[in-house]
C-alpha cells in the first residue's frame, strides 16, 4: 500500500496532463448512496426496479411516479464536497489536471471549485421545459407539488441521462480528446460497469493508469497502480 501511494505520488509530481474519470464512489463519501452496493439505490424497494423508474419510457408514461422517486432518491440537497472533490479541484488549480470526467449528476465537483467538468450523465442542477426549452433550476423541481410544469404548460425534465437515452455526442468527443491526450489517467470510485461511459477509458494508451476504488475492477490488472481504498484519503495524501 505504501509503495503504491509513493508510486502514485511520483506519477502525480511528474505529470502535467492528468485526467480523472470518476463514478458514484466519489460521492459516497459525501453521504450520497451509490447504485449497486449494500444500501445502494438498486437495493431499495419500490413498486418498480430503479432502472425502470429511471428510464425514458417510464418518465413519459408515469411522470408523477418518476418525480416522486427522483426527488426521494436522486436529489441530495445537503451533500457537500468531500476530500476527493477538494483534491481534484486543487490539482486543477495547480495546472496539473486538465479535466474531470464524471458519471455523477450531483454537481459536487463544481461546488468544490473544479471548472473543467464533463458530466457524462448530466446534472440535477439543470432542468428544461420539454415544450419551450426554458431552463429551470433545481429549486423549481423540488418546490413543485407533483409534476413540475413550466409557465407554458410543458413538463420540466431534469437534464440527466435516463436509461434508454444516449450520451451527448459533444461530451463524448470532449472526454475522448482529453483521455487520449492525457499523460496520466486516474480512474476513481467506479466499478466500470456502466457502458458506454466506462468504455471511454480505453482511449488512454499511456503508462500511468491509476485505479482507486474500494472494490476490485476488471481493469486493475492492466493498471500501473491499483489501490483499493478510500478515494478521498488517497487523493488527499498526494496533493498535500
Amino acid at each position: 500500500m505504501k509503495d503504491d501511494i509513493a508510486k502514485l505520488k511520483d506519477f502525480y509530481d511528474t505529470s502535467h496532463r492528468i485526467v480523472f474519470f470518476g463514478g458514484a464512489g466519489v460521492s459516497t463519501e459525501s453521504g450520497i448512496p451509490d447504485f449497486r452496493s449494500t444500501g445502494g439505490l438498486f437495493r431499495t424497494k419500490y413498486a418498480h426496479p430503479p432502472e425502470v423508474m429511471l428510464s425514458h419510457s417510464f418518465f413519459m408514461r408515469h411522470p408523477d411516479e418518476f418525480f416522486r422517486f427522483y426527488r426521494d432518491k436522486m436529489v441530495h440537497e445537503g451533500a457537500q464536497p468531500n476530500a476527493a472533490h477538494v483534491a481534484l479541484a486543487a490539482m486543477e488549480s495547480a495546472g496539473k489536471l486538465t479535466a474531470v470526467i464524471t458519471q455523477n449528476v450531483d454537481g459536487l465537483h463544481q461546488k468544490s471549485g473544479s471548472r473543467n467538468v464533463i458530466e457524462l450523465h448530466g446534472s440535477i442542477h439543470r432542468n428544461f421545459c420539454m415544450r419551450c426549452h426554458k431552463p429551470h433550476g433545481l429549486d423549481f423541481i423540488l418546490q413543485a407539488e407533483d409534476v413540475p410544469r413550466c409557465e407554458c404548460g410543458g413538463i420540466v425534465k431534469p437534464d440527466v441521462v435516463l436509461y434508454e437515452e444516449g450520451l451527448d455526442d459533444a461530451d463524448i468527443r470532449n472526454a475522448v480528446q482529453h483521455i487520449a491526450a492525457a499523460d496520466m489517467l486516474i480512474i476513481g470510485g467506479t466499478s466500470l460497469a456502466v457502458y458506454p461511459a466506462a468504455g471511454l477509458v480505453d482511449y488512454y494508451t499511456g503508462h500511468r493508469l491509476v485505479v482507486i476504488n474500494k472494490g476490485e475492477t476488471h481493469i486493475d490488472r492492466r493498471a500501473n497502480v491499483a489501490i483499493n481504498d478510500s478515494i478521498g484519503q488517497v487523493l488527499g495524501s498526494i496533493v498535500k
